[in-house]
């Protein structure tokens, strides 16, 4: 990949579930950078990163990561060339403990910034969680073992929807400085958030999106001064 190329790329985006369409049109790319991705309940958000995951098939246009396609490849194969997936409702095996789903990743982590150790240095109570199973995790415990698994595949696009959803405020708190230091080691971040405090904090572009387009991109700064914006774009009423 050039330093020209966009880690992701996506033109002219739609996708749907049987016959009913969701999205419309989606044009976006991004460098190494955080954008987020904000919008009312049932806009598409979720469906946006499903598609590019290719969980969600697209019907039309283009997907690509560092100018590969994605577009048509398995799930796997999409993870494989390098996007690490934080989906909303985390995806846990019930049946498998906090250090069996980490440990499936641990082979690909040698060298890299992301191992096993790292993630329990940044979420503790994963460490004394460690032998408990997936379904015997509370939510905001979950949510930390999906953001880990994700983070040890050491990917150039790392892409989460909703990862404040059931975290303690102090551990929002972390997961906004990880962003951070993510983008500073040359990841990408495509955030879905509903919280716009979160999303604000981790990036500047900030894409709006409306009965599933992007209505409009603005900064984070002019976001959090346009009260007007944010009651029409998200319902808010005041931060």
């Amino acid at each position: 990949m050039s330093d020209a190329t966009p880690i992701l790329e996506v033109n002219d985006l739609a996708s749907g579930y049987g016959a009913a369409r969701v999205l419309f049109d989606i044009d976006f790319s991004m460098g190494v950078e955080a954008v987020a991705v904000l919008g009312r309940n049932g806009m598409g958000k979720t469906t946006l990163c499903n598609t590019i995951m290719g969980l969600v098939p697209a019907i039309g246009g283009s997907v690509k990561l560092g100018g590969t396609e994605l577009t048509g490849k398995k799930t796997h194969q999409i993870a494989a060339l390098g996007i690490g997936y934080v989906p909303q409702g985390r995806r846990l095996f019930p049946s498998l403990t906090v250090d069996e789903h980490l440990q499936m990743l641990v082979k690909g982590t040698k060298g890299h910034r992301w191992t096993k150790d790292a993630v329990y240095e940044l979420f503790p109570r994963l460490t004394e969680r460690r032998k408990v199973s997936g379904a015997a995790l509370s939510g905001g415990e979950q949510q930390m073992l999906a953001i880990g698994r994700a983070l040890m595949l050491n990917a150039p696009l790392i892409i989460m929807d909703e990862p404040s959803e059931g975290l303690a405020p102090a551990i929002v708190d972390q997961l906004i400085d990880t962003c951070h230091k993510l983008v500073r080691e040359g990841h990408a971040i495509l955030l879905v958030e509903q919280n716009i405090t979160v999303a604000t904090a981790v990036a500047d572009r900030q894409l709006i999106m409306v009965s599933g387009r992007i209505e409009a991109e603005v900064d984070a700064t002019d976001l959090m001064n346009d009260t007007d914006a944010q009651r029409r774009y998200l319902g808010v009423d005041s931060l």
